[in-house]
């Protein structure tokens, strides 16, 4: 039972409202929880950010979707589970397959067409951060033949990168990790990704730098898989209230965002 209990009532009323015919409490959990569960998808990796999550020393896992999961969990009265993924590509592929009820993933018009969007929680500015000693300063001098370029495979800014990049070969790999990797050993020229997280990689690689220009701006937000009308009402009200509650600032500023500002346009 949700120790708030009168605060889920209320918030459960209302998702009802915007539910045409109304709809029970009970109808919407067999809806969005029907393994008795709230399973979030979640994409692991060291990025940061408030898209990626973390493992714990604990054997849990830590991170803004992880914080915003089990707070939608308590509102439901059900236990929380997370189904970890190494990158937002793989949890698109997954949403037809019904092994998670609601996820938090850069949005873009291919997975619009894979699963239901709530509000946006994050925009984001991607660009390139670029290998230690290269002569590369900005995307003219990148975009050449030759130049090898990483990213997630299958993600949006892979997407975006690809459509930006005419000369410059974008190749796609399944983690973060890995890329870090190849960056490292100055195996690939650039790694395409958000700026915030780029920022944090830079200083774990000395050397490297991060271009100042912006290929594309990322939106990231809530999502449950399509013909799930209960659902989406249920989470579309559970964002929209977070960014005036404060249950997504307190999201950011426990997962080493604090000075981070939350945008959503």
């Amino acid at each position: 039972m949700c120790v708030r209990s009168l605060r889920c009532i209320a918030f459960l009323l209302g998702v009802a409202t915007m539910i045409a015919g109304g709809a029970r409490a009970e109808d919407l959990k067999g809806e969005i929880a029907p393994t008795g569960k709230l399973r979030v998808g979640i994409g692991i990796s060291a990025a940061g950010g408030a898209f990626w999550s973390n493992k714990t020393e604990s054997g849990g896992y830590s991170g803004v979707p992880v914080d915003l999961g089990r707070e939608m969990a308590e509102l439901l009265g059900v236990p929380v589970d997370y189904v970890a993924y190494p990158n937002s590509g793989k949890i698109t592929d997954a949403a037809s397959s019904g092994a998670w009820d609601v996820t938090f993933l850069p949005q873009d018009p291919e997975r619009e067409t894979k699963m239901s969007f709530g509000p946006i929680y994050e925009v984001a500015d991607a660009t390139y951060i670029i290998k230690a000693g290269s002569p590369i300063t900005n995307f003219a001098t990148l975009d050449q033949p030759g130049i090898k370029v990483a990213a997630v495979n299958n993600t949006t800014t892979m997407r975006g990168a690809q459509a930006h990049l005419k000369n410059a070969r974008v190749t796609g790999y399944q983690t973060f990790d890995e890329i870090f990797d190849l960056l490292k050993n100055g195996e690939v020229d650039a790694f395409a990704l958000s700026r915030d997280q780029l920022n944090k990689l830079a200083t774990k690689i000395p050397g490297t730098k991060v271009l100042d220009e912006t290929f594309k701006k990322t939106v990231r937000a809530v999502a449950v898989p399509l013909n799930h009308p209960q659902s989406l009402a249920f989470v579309t009200k559970f964002m929209t209230d977070a960014r005036t509650n404060g249950i997504l600032r307190k999201a950011y500023d426990n997962n080493g965002l604090k000075d981070a500002p939350i945008r959503t346009e």
